[in-house]
């Protein structure tokens, strides 16, 4: 009943913050905001919980057992991750007593299957609100998922109980990170000029393969030595962490950010600057990643140096090559083997050329795989660091900051 201006219920007044118009009942806006909000969030939970009920089963611990680690791998190589219970994956990790390691979105455990095979089982962190805990799940799930490569890690199944656990399992990499291996090496004598020269191969590989053989483009988002695990007597270098990836249609130029992402130091500019990411953010990264193994291999300690003195080491390394006096960067042993110098000389013009300031001028990683393969002669490069010049040198932020994101575990440093 309507009397004027006057609205009234059929009971009588009506409550504060809620008006009738004839029959249209008419709520307060922020009211409404948050139905919206709190529907999308449950649809969106269903969707998840729906499509992995649909299309994962789980699998019985005596099915695992019953089943060679050969057999067992050799047919995961054509199926799809397995879904696995939160008790299971107790079990498996004996209550996640084996800490491997931790990152930004979750901690890495150390596990074994009823066959005997080792597992890494990520376990996203509990205290991650529900949008950014599922944002990361169906990114890993997404990409990694749906990939196999020699050069990327094995995501062998998962787990998603919307109260509970949420967490990865992915093949267990023996030797730990390149970022371990980079340590220990200088610690004990310097790295192995043809070992680097091969993981930087086998990584430039998976992502040849991520940004061009799959069916939809997949960009990594944060390549660096944290991010690639070495597994077997041979090293076998495989990336890892896909919680940034982004699958990217063949058909679109770019794909537009909210915020920056990946790791300061490695992250191309046009990340932090435009908000946008192509595959050659991935190969601006990557250059940083063949820098970082150069440092390790040469006799620069910018942390020895007063501060006031102290020179990033991809500036440092550019002003030597640009003099012809780049061996005199690297230690004794590279320098005094043939073989040695040329890789090092291979990989530095890679580095320079990948870490063009503009998207455009840097090469493709099928381009690149060549170029380390020495299938391809490569072209001396243009300074990539001259938008720089004139300007403070970014080495003592640079440093700080990757110093700062450093995550430091009882074995290795992992991050899946």
């Amino acid at each position: 009943m309507q009397i004027g201006s006057t609205s009234t219920c059929i009971s009588g007044p009506c409550p504060k913050g809620l008006l009738s118009h004839g029959s249209l009942v008419v709520l307060p806006l922020s009211l409404l905001i948050a139905m919206v909000v709190r529907y999308r969030c449950i649809k969106r939970r269903i969707a998840i919980e729906s499509a992995a009920d649909q299309h994962y089963t789980v699998v019985s611990d005596q099915v695992m057992m019953n089943a060679t680690v050969e057999r067992f791998v050799l047919e995961m190589a054509d199926e799809k991750p397995i879904r696995f219970t939160p008790e299971q994956l107790a079990g498996y990790t004996r209550n996640y007593s084996a800490r491997l390691g931790a990152g930004g979105f979750g901690t890495v455990y150390r596990g074994e299957l009823p066959n005997g095979l080792a597992v890494a089982v990520k376990l996203l962190h509990p205290g991650l609100d529900t949008k950014t805990s599922e944002e990361q799940f169906m990114a890993e799930m997404g990409t990694i998922g749906r990939t196999h490569h020699i050069n990327l890690v094995r995501l062998y199944g998962f787990c998603f109980d919307a109260d509970s656990t949420r967490a990865l399992v992915y093949e267990f990499m023996d030797h730990g990170s390149l970022d371990d291996y980079l340590s220990s090496a200088r610690r004990d004598g310097g790295v192995s000029m043809p070992t680097v020269a091969a993981v930087a191969t086998g990584v430039a590989r998976g992502l040849r393969y991520l940004h061009e053989e799959c069916q939809h483009k997949i960009v990594h988002q944060d390549i660096k030595p944290g991010n690639v695990l070495l597994g077997g007597a041979a090293l076998t270098p495989k990336l890892a962490n896909f919680g940034l990836a982004r699958l990217v249609n063949r058909a679109d130029t770019h794909v537009s950010l909210s915020h920056g992402g990946g790791t300061p130091g490695y992250a191309a500019p046009e990340v932090w600057l435009e908000l946008r990411i192509t595959e050659k953010c991935d190969v601006y990264s990557f250059g940083m990643l063949l820098l970082k193994i150069l440092e390790h291999a040469s006799n620069h300690d910018a942390d020895a140096a007063p501060e006031s003195s102290r020179q990033w080491f991809p500036m440092a390394a550019w002003t030597r090559y640009e003099a012809g006096e780049l061996m005199e960067l690297v230690v004794s042993t590279i320098h005094q083997d043939p073989r040695c110098r040329e890789l090092a000389e291979m990989m530095i013009k890679v580095a320079f050329w990948c870490a063009q300031q503009r998207p455009s001028e840097r090469p493709s990683m099928s381009a690149v795989v060549k170029m380390l393969e020495g299938e391809t002669e490569i072209a001396p490069p243009p300074n990539p660091f001259q938008y720089l010049m004139g300007m403070e040198p970014p080495a003592a932020n640079l440093r700080t900051t990757m110093a700062s994101s450093s995550v430091t575990t009882s074995n290795h440093i992992i991050s899946f």
